[in-house]
C-alpha cells in the first residue's frame, strides 16, 4: 500500500460498517469515522452512525433502485478531490469494502494518485447475517466451503456485458452458497442451480435488510424458495444462502431467541 504523503496531507480510509446492524462496526472503524472530515456512504451503510462523525460533511454516494446510479469514476474523483484539499475522507460501506463494494477500485485511485490510504475490513453480510440468525456459512461435515456470488450487472465497468447472467454455473455445487443482491434474478437462479445438479431439497434461505429493525427472513428449500419469497413480498436489498448449512437452524432448540438476542 503506497503510504507516502499527499502533495496536500489529506488522506483516505476505507471502512467496512458491517451489516447493518451499527454495532457491529470494529473499532478502529468507528475510530477512524470519528476522525473523518468527509464521509462519502452508500445506502447499505447503517445511518446512525452518522451520530458518530456529527461534524464531518456527509455525503450520499450510494446505488438506489430507481434512481440515477452515481458511477464509480465520479465517486474515485470525489474521494481524490476532498483528500487534495489536506481533508481526512472516509468512504463507510455496508458489509467489507472488499466483498462486492468497489473498494479495491477505490484503493487503486488513490494509489495511482499518490494519496494514503489505509482499509479497515468490516463484517461482510454473506458471513454476518446467517451468522446472526444461527447459520454458520462452514460447518464441520456439512460444509467445507463458500461460495460468493453477486447477481447484480456491474453496468459501468468496460468489461461487462449487458443482459448477462449472474455467473453461478461455476460455484453451482459449492456447499454453501451466499447470493448478494439476486432478488429480481431468485427464480432463475435456482431454476439453474437445480439444473446443474444440485439437489431440489437443498435447504435455502432470503434474507431482507438483514442485521436491522426491518429484517425477514424466508426458510425454504431450492426448489420453493423463489416461490415463497414472492409470496412473503420480500424487499431489496436481499441476501440468500443456499446448502446444508440452512438445516442446521432449524436444529435450534429455540431459534426465535437466537433473533431476540439478536436485535
Amino acid at each position: 500500500m503506497n503510504r507516502a504523503e499527499a502533495p496536500s496531507g489529506g488522506r483516505i480510509t476505507l471502512i467496512g460498517a458491517g451489516p447493518g446492524d451499527p454495532e457491529l462496526i470494529t473499532l478502529k472503524g468507528l475510530r477512524r469515522l470519528r476522525e473523518a472530515e468527509v464521509v462519502l456512504y452508500d445506502r447499505l451503510a447503517p445511518q446512525t452512525l452518522r451520530d458518530e462523525a456529527p461534524n464531518a460533511e456527509w455525503i450520499d454516494v450510494g446505488k438506489f433502485p430507481g434512481r440515477p446510479k452515481p458511477s464509480q469514476p465520479w465517486i474515485n474523483a470525489l474521494l481524490l478531490e476532498h483528500a487534495r484539499r489536506g481533508r481526512h475522507v472516509v468512504r463507510l460501506k455496508g458489509g467489507d469494502p472488499f466483498v462486492f463494494g468497489r473498494g479495491g477500485e477505490e484503493l487503486l485511485a488513490a494509489i495511482e494518485n499518490g494519496i494514503p490510504c489505509e482499509v479497515v475490513p468490516g463484517v461482510t453480510a454473506g458471513i454476518g447475517v446467517p451468522g446472526a440468525l444461527g447459520v454458520p456459512v462452514t460447518h464441520r461435515g456439512v460444509s467445507r466451503a463458500v461460495a460468493f456470488v453477486t447477481a447484480v450487472s456491474d453496468w459501468d465497468h468496460p468489461e461487462n456485458t449487458p443482459g448477462e447472467e449472474p455467473q453461478i454455473d461455476q460455484v453451482a455445487l459449492v456447499d454453501t452458497i451466499c447470493i448478494y443482491m439476486g432478488l429480481s434474478q431468485l427464480n432463475a437462479i435456482t431454476a439453474r442451480l437445480i439444473e446443474l445438479g444440485r439437489d431440489p431439497e437443498t435447504p435455502a434461505m432470503s434474507i431482507s435488510s438483514g442485521g436491522t429493525d426491518r429484517e425477514r427472513m424466508v426458510s425454504s428449500t431450492l426448489k420453493d424458495l423463489a416461490s415463497d419469497v414472492s409470496e412473503a413480498e420480500l424487499a431489496s436489498p436481499v441476501l440468500t444462502v443456499i446448502g446444508g448449512v440452512v438445516g442446521l437452524r432449524d436444529r435450534a432448540d429455540h431459534p426465535e431467541t437466537i433473533q431476540e438476542v439478536r436485535a
